[in-house]
């Protein structure tokens, strides 16, 4: 899917930038579908998902304001927060439970780091000064309005439908598997969105670019790893992983673009790539040690 999605935002630059406004909407959907298939009612916290919070934010700005005081260029530090606070994607549990994941831990954290996100980004963006002729207050109110609609309505809606619709709720929890196709065109608007920035700008940004994608790849090892390492403290190691390192890159694609410089979405666009490739590679040595193990069996 990653590939098609990278061919066709090349070929298509120009139509998926003028589409990308619908992405908001997609990323609602995306989320309802997912929320709507989860029961809320069972949702447990646990100190895996208070240790995955603190990393999704109070790591994300202390990252974000060592880059700026040592000297590092405003696109590359956004980009790095950006890859820290965007959300875990809403369809970890595919992957992280074909390795072995627990489904609740997984599906707790996903709605917990969506809604993490929807607080966090708009506090986190209006600190740093996206909108710099506006007070604190001022920007903040913007942004909420903008990001809140997109991923904390989708909570409520999914919550209420639950509550006191369940027949309504049952019947959108059996197309939950639509969200899979949706992240896809998601990620084809985004990218396209991306690339069309990029050919707009020509040579100059090419360094720029290529510091992000190196950046890229260390944040996604690096929180692979962090998770990993906070999951095998609690028992999950997998769930850990999964959690802090698969991002939600369509909705950071989409954040970065609206408000942040729209060249720090490479970040994002990178990171897509890296976290697939990596997850394509734990599949393989996972089922390479499934057929080893059957095969000793016999």
């Amino acid at each position: 899917m990653l590939p098609a999605a990278l061919l066709l935002g090349t070929l298509l630059h120009r139509w998926c930038a003028a589409l990308s406004g619908a992405v908001p909407f997609i990323i609602f959907c995306i989320l309802l579908l997912t929320f709507c298939a989860a029961d809320l009612r069972r949702l447990r916290l646990s100190w895996l998902d208070a240790w995955l919070v603190f990393f999704q934010t109070a790591v994300c700005c202390g990252v974000y304001a060592l880059m700026r005081v040592t000297g590092a260029g405003e696109v590359l530090s956004q980009g790095v927060m950006m890859g820290m606070l965007c959300p875990v994607a809403s369809s970890v549990a595919v992957v992280s439970c074909m390795l072995g994941a627990d489904r609740q831990t997984v599906t707790t954290y996903t709605i917990v780091g969506n809604l993490t996100a929807a607080i966090a980004a708009p506090v986190v963006f209006s600190a740093i000064g996206v909108h710099p002729e506006l007070s604190f207050g001022h920007s903040l109110w913007l942004i909420l309005r903008r990001i809140a609609p997109t991923l904390a309505l989708p909570f409520v809606i999914a919550w209420v439908l639950q509550r006191f619709r369940p027949r309504v709720n049952a019947a959108l929890a059996r197309h939950s598997g639509a969200a899979f196709y949706l992240w896809a065109i998601a990620l084809l608007f985004t990218l396209g969105q991306t690339i069309h920035y990029i050919v707009g700008h020509g040579d100059g940004v090419w360094n720029q670019v290529a510091q992000l994608g190196a950046a890229s790849l260390a944040v996604c090892i690096l929180q692979f790893a962090v998770g990993r390492r906070i999951g095998r403290h609690y028992g999950d190691t997998v769930s850990g992983g999964q959690l802090l390192g698969q991002k939600n890159t369509a909705m950071g694609i989409w954040m970065a673009n609206t408000f942040l410089n729209p060249l720090s979405s490479v970040f994002m666009a990178f990171y897509s790539v890296y976290q697939n490739l990596f997850n394509s590679w734990q599949l393989w040595c996972h089922e390479h040690r499934a057929s080893l193990l059957q095969k000793q069996r016999k």
